[in-house]
């Protein structure tokens, strides 16, 4: 039998039915559209959190991880048959330097994953301004590598980042600190490290992270200046700071760094392990729910292709005894129900991506969150069809294997 023929056959079903075919139609829409705008809600959220978590850490840091003397250390130094036993071991006086880091970074620049590599040396230190003091840290760094790196630009709040190259003794510092010590730019600030040094600074620019606890302890200045600050020369190097082209292969490459290195590797992933265990909980939260809105539509076309197999089923006979095969009228009934998603389907990505739309238009003016972070990423749209299409075909084959066991000669006969 020919198919042209099944689909006409489906076709005038469906429109005999227009009100039954507009309710099974809306709930695949419903569900679709849902699905969309909780998928572009929940991707949109988790790129912005992640993006902010890249605001102060870099995909991967490189540092001298303290460590704890082990009886291992005992058997290399008391080379003997004597059992070593170590009791109340305590951290190793360990510089918190790298060695050679210049010599290592040349090294991860080699990696073809690496976007960009930079030097830090932090030191602990005391603001000071005034009578009052306020403690906190400041970083040490080249300025031209740490805005690629962490756009500090976009963070500015007053003055010229790229004066940190050109002022002697200058210093960016946090909103959070400026307003405590009620500094502008153009002002000095005396800064004091853990051994003494002091160092009377040129404020040239304020940021804002509008993470507080960033804002109120961090400052930057010149690599070179925090080296004199703490009394360090120059090849001293707290950490390396790497950011690679994809993120998500950070783990890997922190593994290959470390391996190559000797020294700690931490990627973002283990830095941010709650932020990724709560976008993993929102994940199965936002399935769930879409999940059961389509099963609830799924339920209201199989009502709905039930009834009209009742209502038809002489209609069915007929088609059987003029010599329909069984499989013909599956396929008479599976049409109705992917025609109900394919309708369904592309009115609900259009409402879909429309709420979407709109509701990244919501003005939240929270800090750096001006709007509702909003995802419009494609595959949601195919996955959202392709999801509703196969809910309703399931929806529908029961129903439309029912209808191909129905026996022509008892549905006549009665």
């Amino acid at each position: 039998m020919k198919t042209s023929v099944n689909t006409e056959i489906a076709i005038t079903y469906l429109s005999s039915r227009k009100k039954q075919t507009v309710v099974a139609s809306a709930g695949v829409m419903f569900g679709i559209s849902m699905f969309i705008f909780m998928q572009s809600l929940m991707k949109g959220t988790n790129d912005y959190f992640e993006k902010m978590s890249f605001t102060n850490t870099p995909h991967i840091k490189l540092y001298s991880e303290n460590k704890v003397a082990d009886d291992h250390m005992l058997t290399g130094m008391l080379k003997d048959a004597s059992q070593k036993i170590l009791t109340n071991p305590k951290q190793l006086n360990e510089s918190q330097g790298l060695t050679n880091p210049y010599g290592i970074i040349d090294v991860i620049k080699k990696n073809k994953q690496v976007a960009a590599v930079t030097p830090q040396v932090t030191g602990n230190v005391i603001y000071t301004s005034g009578s009052v003091e306020l403690p906190g840290n400041v970083a040490g760094v080249q300025i031209d590598q740490e805005d690629k790196m962490f756009d500090v630009q976009g963070n500015m709040v007053s003055g010229n980042l790229h004066d940190l190259n050109r002022v002697h003794n200058s210093i960016l510092i946090g909103k959070g600190i400026a307003d405590k010590l009620s500094l502008h730019t153009g002002d000095n600030i005396t800064v004091r490290a853990g051994n003494g040094n002091t160092l009377v600074m040129r404020v040239i620019g304020i940021f804002s992270t509008t993470v507080k606890a960033v804002d109120e302890t961090k400052s930057y200045a010149n690599i070179s200046v925090v080296q004199s600050l703490i009394g360090k020369d120059r090849s001293y190097v707290t950490e390396i700071k790497v950011n690679v082209k994809d993120y998500n292969n950070a783990p890997a490459v922190a593994r290959q760094i470390e391996a190559i290195t000797g020294y700690k590797a931490e990627d973002w992933v283990k830095a941010n392990e709650q932020l990724k265990a709560g976008f993993k909980i929102r994940g199965i939260i936002l399935n769930s729910v879409i999940g059961v809105i389509l099963l609830v539509a799924g339920f209201g076309i199989y009502n709905i292709l039930n009834m009209t197999i009742y209502e038809k089923i002489k209609e069915i006979a007929i088609l059987k005894a003029q010599g329909f095969a069984g499989k013909a009228v599956t396929s008479i009934f599976l049409q109705q129900a992917v025609m109900i998603g394919i309708i369904g389907g592309i009115v609900g990505l259009i409402i879909g991506f429309s709420l979407t739309y709109m509701v990244s238009r919501i003005y939240i003016g929270a800090g750096m969150l001006k709007y509702l972070p909003m995802s419009f990423y494609i595959p949601h749209y195919i996955e959202a069809l392709a999801f509703g299409i196969l809910t309703t075909v399931a929806a529908g084959y029961f129903p439309a294997r029912k209808a191909a066991k129905v026996d022509p000669v008892t549905i006549i006969r009665g």
